[in-house]
């Protein structure tokens, strides 16, 4: 094997805990929302919109959090900009749609024009205001934005660090991947009767997975539950990170679902393999020996296949999953070639509603050869806003997780319920909740 098989994974420091009780009142409370609202959202990086949604000048979207709607519009000079949606004449916001391309925003209620870089061109009857000709004056308030793998974050404190020093380890592990050039396969959304940390306390932890994904019940040795990934937590690596982010990293498991009752490797690993130039029946009664094959295989063949990245990334991200929460609510399975986009944003005043993105990412070469499960078509996917309850998936494997978190938040509106008891593995979630408190105490990560 070549020296570039060889990529460490680098270690995140040792994080420690201060045992929080965290009460069912921190998904249900309004004041507990406000409190996480001006202490905590106004003050971090939110990943909002897509770059290659804003090809020309003038293009925008627009993304709500919480009570706040943000304009994100491509300026002439290739960069971005973010501003609130909001009119600095009498309140009225801008625009009314997720995403459009305009030479100026004009203001429907009293034709007040402002320029994409928030410049006000034009104002009815500009000479009867008694401070003057607002344009020159006005402009529209802009927010802290910037990009990052094909990504527009944005912050509502003018006083932030820069994107970079809040990501940390993130910024440098994302940076090697060229994420940037990957396509939208999938782009589903949905309210949800639930609290949005419902969501991101469900993608902190790999607990779960056995008995919510896989049906397994008391009687299961979860020591010997090897499905596609293996979520064994003596084998999961997991990983907390200074700024608040976390990571963990399983195994590809290749184990149930993977053969037949003769031991015949099943799809989609066997594509898999074939693509790789390995034969399935080589792997016959030991699909766990597909994931050292595989990833050789990926390392030699990746490049000259048109996976530009293969030679940045280590071995195991080939075959496994590298699962990031970033604080305060976006999870991500970033695979090999795909990325799996799960984000949580506030109800604007009730905290037993959120809004749920499930998208996925793919990157150019695995989809012109077909060789990974994309969850979608090849085609740029199209924004769906589902309803909650409806006959329509939010996505495969997905729905597994929303029906606990609906369920969930029913629980936790009962006095019955005194605070978790977590394990050892489900420790990111109480290092999430004490970072909320951090921020809602004035303590910001360093």
């Amino acid at each position: 094997m070549s020296e570039l098989s060889v990529i460490n994974i680098e270690d995140y420091p040792e994080q420690q805990t201060r045992g929080s009780l965290l009460e069912g009142q921190r998904y249900t409370s309004k004041t507990f929302m406000d409190q996480e609202w001006e202490g905590m959202w106004t003050k971090v990086w939110l990943l909002l919109g897509r770059e290659s949604e804003l090809p020309n000048p003038g293009d925008w979207q627009m993304e709500p959090i919480g009570h706040e709607e943000i304009l994100m519009v491509r300026q002439q000079d290739a960069g971005v900009k973010a501003f609130y949606n909001v009119c600095q004449h009498r309140g009225n916001p801008l625009v009314e749609d997720n995403k459009g391309s305009v030479k100026r925003f004009v203001c429907k209620y009293h034709s007040w024009a402002f320029m994409p870089d928030g410049e006000l061109n034009f104002a009815p009857d500009k000479e009867d205001f008694p401070e003057g000709n607002p344009c020159g004056k006005v402009r529209l308030q802009e927010v802290s934005c910037e990009t990052f793998a094909g990504f527009v974050w944005v912050n509502l404190d003018p006083n932030c660090g820069s994107l970079r020093e809040y990501l940390g380890p993130i910024w440098d592990e994302w940076a090697l991947r060229d994420i940037h050039t990957w396509k939208r396969t999938l782009a589903n959304s949905m309210w949800l009767p639930c609290n949005w940390k419902v969501v991101l306390d469900n993608f902190n932890e790999s607990y779960h997975v056995p008995t919510v994904h896989m049906g397994a019940t008391t009687e299961t040795n979860r020591k010997e539950i090897r499905g596609h990934i293996n979520t064994y937590f003596k084998e999961t690596r997991f990983d907390l990170s200074d700024e608040g982010h976390n990571r963990m990293i399983m195994e590809g498991g290749y184990g149930v679902g993977s053969t037949d009752k003769e031991g015949n490797i099943l799809e989609p690993l066997a594509s898999q393999l074939k693509y790789w130039d390995l034969d399935p029946a080589d792997f016959k009664h030991k699909p766990e020996a597909t994931r050292e094959a595989l990833q050789q295989a990926k390392r030699k063949l990746g490049p000259q296949r048109g996976h530009t990245h293969y030679d940045r990334i280590p071995d195991a991200q080939f075959t496994d999953a590298f699962h990031y929460t970033l604080f305060p609510n976006f999870a991500v399975s970033l695979w090999s070639d795909g990325f799996h986009f799960l984000r949580a944003r506030p109800h604007p005043d009730d905290p037993q509603q959120c809004l749920f993105d499930n998208f996925w990412y793919a990157s150019p070469a695995s989809l012109e050869s077909g060789s990974e499960r994309n969850h979608g078509s090849s085609e740029e996917a199209e924004h769906a806003m589902l309803e909650y309850g409806s006959d329509v998936s939010i996505g495969p494997g997905i729905e597994d997780d929303v029906r606990v978190f609906v369920t969930q938040q029913r629980g936790f509106r009962s006095r019955g319920f005194k605070g978790v008891y977590l394990s050892n593995q489900e420790k990111r979630i109480r290092r999430y909740h004490e970072m909320v408190d951090d921020y809602i105490e004035g303590r910001l990560p360093n």
